[in-house]
């Protein structure tokens, strides 16, 4: 009955780890969804920012939108305030909805 402990053991080892690192794909995905956002979010913002500040031609929103469609997520806000913009993009991964928002313009002085 002893010879047979060694394998079962290992199938159950092997197991383990499978589930594990089934377990551990989905939300690293996740973790890069959420990094892909962010970062679509910082070049909607700096669009939006740079359009406000002349260096590109447009509407700062429209440059928003179009930055976060090439990034494959959706402008879901845009404000202006002064030569500030502010925006939120989102994005889904396995059936959730990933938000993020970003503010660019120019620096503020102390």
């Amino acid at each position: 009955a002893a010879d047979g402990a060694g394998s079962v053991l290992g199938i159950a080892v092997v197991a383990a780890a499978v589930l594990v690192a089934a377990a551990a794909i989905p939300v690293a995905g996740a973790f890069v969804a959420k990094a892909r956002a962010d970062s679509a979010a910082d070049a909607a913002a700096l669009a939006a920012a740079d359009t406000l500040s002349g260096r590109i031609p447009g509407y700062p929103c429209e440059q928003a939108r179009h930055l976060a469609e090439l990034d494959a997520t959706s402008l879901t806000s845009c404000g202006i305030s002064g030569l500030i913009a502010t925006v939120a993009v989102e994005t889904r991964y396995a059936g959730l909805t990933i938000t993020a928002r970003a503010r660019a313009g120019p620096p503020t002085r102390p």
